[in-house]
């Protein structure tokens, strides 16, 4: 339960502000916001099971060296807010692809999910949460706190359009991931128990 509770918090966090927020709202003008929640909920169902199976392996590989663990894993969360105050945009582009989308809206928004979410930051997070929590929770937690901010973001968008307080929003999740950082380096350098 712990690793669903954290990995759905995080990830949410992690989503917010990203670029796939963007073509949520983008497809949503394209197709029904059902169909789209059902493509990205798919889709990332599938890239997260694969960052846990990786977190996983990198835990148990490694599990005699726990506290280098919560360190690296303090520096990934300390890089994804940083990551976070930088901001992805969707191009005009991938914009423009998402606009004109036509055939099934769950291939179409799926395998555009599929594809953006490899090595992005969510799935990141996903695999350095998988090394130090249970990959179950943390593979219905990640995929929850996901699709959750999406989802967010397609309601959002449909009521206030593009007028989003982004800056706000970025500057929030970074400090949460600032905050997590801090605690996992600490944790792994033995200052707090």
């Amino acid at each position: 339960m712990d690793a669903f509770l954290l990995s759905t918090a995080v990830i949410f966090l992690a989503e917010l502000g990203d670029k796939s927020q963007l073509m949520a709202m983008t497809f949503a003008t394209r197709y029904r916001a059902r169909d789209v929640i059902l493509a990205i909920t798919a889709a990332t169902l599938i890239v997260h099971l694969a960052s846990v199976a990786i977190g996983a392996a990198i835990g148990t590989a490694f599990a005699d060296y726990q506290s280098w663990i919560a360190v690296a894993a303090g520096i990934a969360f300390v890089a994804f807010g940083l990551w976070t105050l930088r901001g992805d945009e969707l191009t005009e582009e991938e914009a423009g692809k998402a606009r004109k989308a036509t055939g099934s809206a769950l291939l179409a928004v799926g395998g555009a999910f599929f594809l953006a979410e490899l090595g992005d930051k969510t799935m990141l997070a996903t695999i350095t949460l998988a090394t130090r929590e249970g990959w179950f929770g943390t593979w219905i937690g990640s995929t929850l706190g996901m699709v959750a901010a999406d989802a967010l973001a397609i309601a959002v968008g449909a009521v206030l359009g593009r007028a989003l307080p982004e800056r706000t929003v970025k500057i929030g999740a970074a400090v949460l991931f600032f905050l997590f950082g801090a605690l996992l380096i600490a944790e792994g350098a033995g200052w707090v128990g």
